[in-house]
């Protein structure tokens, strides 16, 4: 069940200066950061408990047919049991009585009494084997029926719960909206400041790429030199250059929940779709990547790194620096922080590196 935490209302706008203005609205914006998250981390949580249920349908499928087959072959044993019995009563050895009569000694009486026993205990055995198959399959089914119950439940208390945050979302954006000039005036001047900062990256990925290039080439040189360590992190593959680049193209886009192509993105769906973009799979869930690659300490940052922050709410890729793109939240844009910076400086979690 995802908890979420209540959001403390904004107060009335008593002072009208603009200074007061600027920093309600850095409020709200802080407000709808808390909220993206929780929300980042129902979805997640709502696409493992979808997958989960999948799994559970799928087994669902194969003990029913199961069951089907072990149906039919219990008839065909007991059928089978059936027709020795009739072969036994209306042969030459339709009874035990009949069997010793028609012995010519006394070894042979055994030998025709032993084998009318094996046969017919043969056939109890088929029977009790099928029986039991059947009888484990019918608690098996019920059992994967129960947990398909529960997960059904569970996906509907994680599709409310996400229902709830995209309702808190909607009353933030109603406040920002009653201080949308100063939005916008926060914006304008972090535009002004990512191309800056965009302009600066881009100069020291190029740099990155020819260092790497260079590395590289020493590496294959000196390899038979090399003595592995335990605290040897892999080198990111090539291809995680791309990803960068592609997420970089991306700055300025809005963000929006959910969202994982160039029209809009969350913070999972724009890592997503920046590494399929260079012939990456990756799934569109914080929790789910942070399960996938290698940990990669923060000493150890290269870019493509996918750095993780509040709890996994939140995630953007490494891009050299100490800096990182991301979509942040509701009501803003793609756009490149610092790691050193207070909030996600504080609610640092990891990094995980695609191999």
């Amino acid at each position: 069940m995802v908890c979420i935490a209540s959001v403390a209302a904004v107060p009335a706008f008593a002072d009208r200066s603009v200074s007061s203005k600027r920093e309600q609205a850095q409020q709200v914006l802080g407000q709808l950061r808390t909220l993206s998250d929780q929300l980042e981390r129902a979805r997640s949580e709502y696409v493992a408990s979808t997958a989960q249920l999948a799994r559970i349908q799928r087994d669902l499928r194969e003990n029913r047919h199961e069951l089907r087959i072990a149906k039919h072959n219990l008839h065909a044993s007991q059928r089978a049991v059936a027709q020795r019995l009739v072969t036994l009563y209306t042969s030459d050895q339709a009874s035990t009585l009949e069997v010793i009569l028609g012995a010519q000694s006394l070894d042979d009486v055994l030998t025709r009494m032993d084998s009318a026993k094996s046969v017919t205990s043969l056939d109890a055995r088929v029977v009790s084997q099928v029986k039991t198959f059947k009888a484990a399959i019918k608690r098996n089914g019920t059992q994967l029926a129960k947990a398909h119950a529960t997960q059904a439940q569970v996906v509907a208390r994680r599709s409310a719960a996400k229902s709830s945050i995209e309702s808190k979302i909607s009353e933030q954006n109603s406040l920002l909206s009653s201080i949308k000039g100063q939005i916008a005036q926060l914006i304008a001047a972090e535009q002004r400041r990512q191309i800056q900062i965009a302009a600066a990256a881009q100069a020291r990925l190029a740099q990155h790429h020819q260092e790497a290039v260079a590395a590289v080439a020493d590496t294959v040189v000196g390899i038979s030199a090399v003595t592995p360590q335990a605290e040897t992190v892999v080198a990111p593959p090539p291809t995680h250059g791309g990803a960068v680049e592609m997420a970089m193209s991306q700055l300025g886009t809005a963000y929006v929940w959910g969202g994982a192509a160039p029209g809009g993105f969350d913070c999972s769906g724009l890592v997503m779709w920046a590494y399929a973009q260079v012939g990456v799979s990756l799934p569109h869930s914080t929790y789910a990547q942070y399960g996938m690659g290698v940990p990669v300490s923060r000493d150890q940052l290269a870019p493509g790194d996918i750095v993780f922050f509040d709890g996994l709410g939140h995630e953007g890729m490494y891009i050299g620096g100490g800096q990182f793109i991301h979509a942040p939240h509701t009501g803003d844009v793609v756009k490149i922080s610092n790691l050193s910076e207070g909030w996600y400086a504080s609610t640092y979690v990891g990094a995980r590196r695609i191999l």
